[in-house]
């Protein structure tokens, strides 16, 4: 994350001037980082890196919920020699150390990942004092699987998308979009492929699918697994409770709904564990008016031989990131989403401008 905002900041001129007239991008000041459990190692590098590169000082707000990732990168920085007091740490509740660093003067600048509700508590509490923010919250990422797809490598995508991080990521591709003529080929393929998505202890390297990280979060997955059922889903694979030989841990089994309409619940909302809604579509149109029907817009994904097709698809989906045929990586491409995934982008000098203020200077 480092060496990638060392050349975005490079690549981006801090001054330009034209006539009489000179800009400035300028450091907004103290920026608070406030992270979420799901991959806090992860946001700690991102955000830091881009308001260093900016000229921040930082106060970091890390996830009470993963302690020991938080540890191990506060070390390595006190490894590293990072000046004193370009980076600080404060600990504890989000509804008592984030409110309160949202709240105060003189923080110039919030950068946040997790929920939308907390997202929205911010913009609000965060307007009193005008505060800059970056808000990267939920997604239900869409999954358009085209009519010309290989099957025996557009299913392992699909599933390694819906269940990355054990479906505790709000890129997770949770909706998968198949049309209908091949909707039967398609359940086929998933139950094979299924068999590779085996749950257990993450550490052992043969495991694709770990616990929850809470009785709580067990919880409110099993409660959208009942609910999916209820509505009238079909569970293709997995459904209710502990796999077979897991009942003493927060394990779910990864489950496959198929028959699902847009419309349900476990269609429209954030579930952040192992589920996946495979939904169907008559033509392109309706598939790009599904993928879009969300009130989320951050992650999707397109599937196809034609790239030139699925290019033309991706164009249309109303998501901060498309990638085509398989989940990939740019750190130089903006992240961050439409609609109620957020506001603002990282990565790259995108992160890197949202920690500068632009200042014009104009002489007659």
């Amino acid at each position: 994350m480092f060496l990638s905002a060392e050349k975005a900041l490079q690549e981006l001129p801090l001054t330009r001037s034209w006539g009489k007239t000179t800009v400035t991008l300028e450091p907004v000041g103290v920026a608070s980082l406030i992270t979420a459990w799901n991959a806090n190692a992860l946001f700690i590098c991102l955000k830091l890196a881009s308001a260093v590169a900016a000229g921040c000082t930082v106060v970091l707000k890390p996830s009470e919920m993963s302690s020991l990732q938080t540890r191990v990168m506060i070390e390595t920085l006190n490894a590293a020699e990072l000046p004193k007091g370009v980076f600080n740490v404060v600990t504890g509740l989000g509804t008592v150390v984030g409110a309160e660093l949202v709240r105060n003067p003189d923080v110039a600048k919030i950068s946040f990942t997790g929920s939308v509700a907390v997202g929205q508590q911010i913009m609000s509490d965060g307007a009193v004092t005008m505060k800059r923010v970056t808000l990267e919250l939920g997604g239900k990422s869409p999954t358009v699987l085209l009519d010309d797809a290989a099957l025996d490598k557009a299913i392992p995508s699909a599933l390694t998308l819906a269940f990355m991080n054990s479906g505790q990521a709000c890129a997770a591709g949770t909706r998968l979009l198949v049309p209908k003529s091949r909707l039967d080929e398609v359940k086929r393929a998933i139950r094979d492929e299924m068999r590779a998505f085996t749950v257990g202890d993450p550490a052992d390297p043969n495991i694709a699918v770990g616990p929850m990280v809470s009785q709580k979060q067990y919880e409110r997955v099993e409660s959208y697994i009942r609910k999916g059922i209820e509505e009238g889903a079909e569970v293709l694979v997995g459904g209710e409770g502990h796999p077979k030989g897991l009942e003493a841990g927060y394990f779910v089994k990864p489950t496959v709904f198929v028959n699902v309409k847009n419309d349900m619940t476990i269609a429209q909302e954030e579930i952040f564990g192992p589920v996946l809604c495979v939904i169907t579509y008559d033509s392109e149109d309706e598939a790009i008016q599904i993928a879009n029907d969300s009130k989320y817009g951050l992650h999707s994904s397109v599937l196809g031989t034609d790239l030139q097709r699925a290019r033309r698809v991706a164009s249309q989906i109303r998501a901060g990131r498309v990638v085509i045929n398989g989940m990939t990586d740019d750190p130089q491409a903006p992240w961050g989403g439409f609609k109620y995934s957020g506001f603002g982008r990282e990565y790259g000098k995108y992160g890197i401008e949202a920690f500068l203020e632009t200042r014009a200077i104009l002489e007659s």
